[in-house]
């Protein structure tokens, strides 16, 4: 994982280290608390952060466009913050209405409350008065919140989640649990959530994304010091940014170079009931650039594999009467391969393959019936044996049935992952639409955005052909293997959120995805590394800037 450095940093480089970085509540608090300690006053802070948001709103949403914005005030410092906001706004010419159901209020928040009601901004117990609003800004609760939303509380976030009215969060959408992203009984729908300071965890879980809109990071300048006084120097949780993503391609190649030195990928997979597996998995790595593509499929799907990738070698197997792979030709020299990934459309009348499989050297990646396979033969046992490198790429159904114990955590899947990872010893990418990659070690990549065009039969296959088309090149060993897969997982979603922008979210096939790949590299190998990086940098985590929001390709980066 990352390893950082305290020293001073040019703005670019902070904004891409502070754009990796995910926190629990629990790391947000003891950071925090370091800042106000250190004699930073908790009012000059919430002065700037309210002003940082203040003046996104006023881009987002210009006066005298817009005109009317209701502000919805909780009792802590998110309602404070809400405050300045709704202050400064007043003072820009908008018409402000606040609703504050609690009257009890933290000191700050209370004098901010009185201030905004000297200057005339009108307060209300009930919500309709702001219905007919031209926004919401919710600063009812921020992070850190446990306990649901009853009563009041959770009619009037029902009554605005009915509304079109565009609503714009401060830190987390009410309801939303910072680290897990549950909807603690009800949430609010924000249309945008602005994160403070570090990205919270939630952000990263498949629970609240219905909850969070779309989301940007507001950097107000928390000392990175304090960050590593917290986290230590390899933070545990981390975001896939596309410089990161740049750095971990084999995207650059020796001009003197030749087919088996760009690595020789091995994929054991298909069988008659599911030709199509074997297919899509050899197309994911085709795009990955890989040296040599060999391929092990019954032998009665061999002219169907060549007719679609001449290039690979095709290795025709024994069948069983099933249809599935028997065994491996004893041609077969498993040593020479520099990877090996198996499992999509194998079946488990393959399992004893599977299993002769788990004693190879090199780098394997199961996926499909190679995880279905591995969980009869006992998953973590069957691991902790294996002397190469393991990577395991299953759902959260295939998840479960993997690691039972682990999958009592779910649906928090940082938690779950991680475990996993820990007592298997193998690389694991949980995937979904916030993919996540743990390592070993514990510590964790979180992809940071997806589509749900991606739901659809096979494009599963394309990413287990594609990990182990990069995990097979030379050029990727020497970055950790974590960080390998998570550049695999980042590209994969990139690709089907390109695919979605032009064919739509229904029209993205898994043979159409795998043609997307190519772009998504493209764009990768146009931009302009940035000055000094290298393998040792992805350990060190002076990677780049935030991952892209929609559709935002590896050249956006500033």
């Amino acid at each position: 994982m990352a390893k950082w450095g305290i020293t001073a940093v040019q703005p670019t480089k902070r904004r891409e280290q502070i754009e990796q970085i995910v926190v629990t509540a629990e790391q947000m608090r003891e950071i925090e608390g370091r800042i106000f300690d250190a004699g930073m006053p908790v009012a000059a802070l919430m002065e700037k952060v309210a002003g940082l948001i203040t003046r996104r709103i006023q881009t987002l949403y210009p006066y005298p466009q817009t005109r009317r914005v209701g502000v919805l005030v909780g009792p802590g410092h998110n309602g404070g913050d809400a405050l300045v906001v709704a202050r400064e706004l007043h003072c820009q010419g908008y018409e402000v209405l606040i609703y504050r159901p609690i009257n009890k209020l933290k000191e700050l928040t209370c004098q901010h409350a009185r201030y905004a009601q000297s200057l005339g901004i009108p307060f209300y117990e009930q919500i309709q008065p702001l219905l007919d609003c031209d926004v919401i800004i919710d600063g009812l609760f921020g992070f850190g919140q446990t306990r649901s939303l009853e009563g009041n509380l959770a009619d009037t976030v029902k009554q605005l989640n009915q509304l079109s009215l565009p609503i714009l969060s401060i830190d987390l959408p009410s309801g939303i649990h910072t680290d897990t992203g549950e909807v603690l009984g009800t949430a609010i729908r924000a249309t945008r959530t602005f994160c403070l300071g570090l990205w919270k965890q939630a952000f990263l879980q498949d629970q609240g994304l219905d909850s969070l809109g779309e989301a940007e990071l507001i950097d107000f300048g928390i000392p990175l010091a304090d960050i590593w006084a917290v986290l230590g120097q390899s933070p545990g949780l981390m975001r896939v940014t596309p410089s990161m993503v740049r750095d971990c391609l084999p995207l650059q190649r020796p001009a003197a170079t030749y087919k088996y030195k760009e690595g020789h990928l091995l994929l054991v997979c298909g069988s008659t009931q599911y030709s199509g597996g074997a297919i899509l998995t050899a197309l994911g790595a085709r795009a990955s650039g890989v040296g040599m593509l060999s391929v092990a499929v019954p032998e009665s799907l061999k002219p169907l594999l060549v007719s679609h990738v001449p290039e690979a070698l095709v290795i025709g197997c024994p069948e069983t009467n099933s249809g599935a792979i028997a065994q491996l030709p004893d041609s077969v020299n498993l040593s020479k391969f520099s990877a090996i990934a198996c499992g999509p459309g194998l079946t488990l009348d393959a399992k004893s393959l599977v299993q002769g499989l788990m004693g190879v050297e090199c780098p394997l990646i199961l996926d499909a019936d190679g995880l279905n396979s591995l969980a009869e033969l006992k998953t973590i046992p069957t691991l902790i044996r294996r002397q190469g490198a393991t990577v395991l790429t299953p759902h959260v159904g295939e998840f479960k049935r993997l690691f039972p114990d682990s999958a009592e955590l779910l649906p928090d899947r940082v938690s779950a992952v991680q475990k996993a990872s820990v007592l298997s010893r193998a690389v694991i990418l949980l995937k979904g639409a916030r993919s996540a990659i743990a390592n070993s070690q514990g510590s964790v990549w979180l992809v940071p955005e997806s589509t749900p065009a991606l739901a659809r039969g096979g494009s599963g296959d394309v990413l287990t052909g594609l990990i182990g088309g990069l995990v097979a090149q030379p050029a990727t060993a020497k970055f950790p293997l974590d960080a390998t897969v998570a550049a695999a997982a980042w590209c994969h979603a990139q690709a089907g959120i390109l695919a979605a922008q032009e064919r739509t979210e229904l029209g993205v096939d898994a043979f159409t995805l795998s043609e997307y790949l190519i772009p998504v590299f493209q764009e990768g190998s146009k931009a302009p590394r940035l000055q000094g990086r290298g393998c040792r940098n992805v350990r060190r985590g002076t990677r780049a800037s935030r991952g892209a929001n929609k559709g935002q390709m590896m050249n956006d980066v500033p």
